[in-house]
């Protein structure tokens, strides 16, 4: 889904066009129990009739052995060529009866308003940072990036107030668990749900940003003991199979981002 302004002579090892100045990493891609145990309280008294006593036990469900969400699917081209992140949050929103659409979360998100510079051969000095917001311009009218969890938990509470629930660094049991719940996760991996293998790095201030180019979103619908079900919004496939260890493999090295809501 996301594609960057590189030095024309790279474009060929990554498969581009070199007529095209933008980056497209993934565009002709195809196909892409935790059981709490329940321990009575030592603090139980015992009565005249034991068969009356009562105890309260707070337990979490069990996580269903497989879900499949029926959630909308949502395009995010022609409009927002570099709109994955937004897209899927609105795959998610609607899901959740928010009355909105890719758009608006376009309009809304917040923006890293660093512009990007390069050097004399076309390399990426400095630009923004996507853990501020999104980097660059999303409708690919300009160069455009992406935008990380925090700037995506906040505009989810600016539509479901208090609601947004960051799943970012949990274990991948714990988004499983959320859908299992009935909620879709918004989950960051690559364009073919693989290892990245295109990095780039560039300035931020004081920082480095060091992050692969075939950076993407989808939404997380479901699951079973092989495979995940995702929305994809660049592919426009609803429910696409994946591999669930391989996706679990894509989804770390992206540092387990998961954002939805509850």
């Amino acid at each position: 889904m996301k594609k960057l302004y590189l030095l024309v002579s790279i474009l060929p090892l990554f498969g581009w066009n070199n007529t095209d100045e933008s980056v497209t990493p993934h565009a002709d891609k195809q196909n892409y129990t935790q059981i709490y145990e329940q321990v009575p309280s030592p603090a139980i008294k015992k009565t005249a009739n034991p068969s009356s006593s009562t105890t309260e036990v707070n337990q979490k469900p069990a996580k269903k052995e497989s879900v499949l969400l029926d959630v909308v699917l949502i395009n995010q081209l022609p409009e927002l060529r570099y709109g994955c992140e937004v897209t899927s949050l609105s795959m998610v929103l609607n899901h959740a009866g928010v009355k909105t659409d890719k758009m608006e979360l376009y309009r809304s998100i917040k923006k890293d308003p660093d512009p990007i510079t390069r050097a004399p051969n076309g390399d990426i000095i400095s630009w923004g940072n996507p853990d501020d917001g999104f980097v660059g311009e999303m409708t690919g009218k300009q160069a455009g990036y992406a935008v990380f969890d925090k700037p995506m938990e906040a505009l989810v509470n600016q539509k479901l107030p208090g609601s947004a629930v960051n799943l970012t660094n949990q274990p991948f049991e714990k988004v499983l668990d959320h859908v299992s719940a009935g909620y879709p996760v918004v989950v960051w991996t690559t364009g073919d749900y693989r290892l990245p293998d295109r990095w780039e790095q560039w300035n931020h201030g004081q920082q480095v940003i060091k992050t692969p180019l075939d950076l993407h979103a989808v939404v997380l619908v479901g699951y079973n003991a092989n495979y995940v079900y995702l929305n994809d919004p660049l592919s426009g496939k609803k429910q696409v199979r994946v591999g669930i260890d391989q996706f679990i493999e894509s989804w770390k090295a992206l540092q387990s981002r998961a954002i939805s809501y509850r």
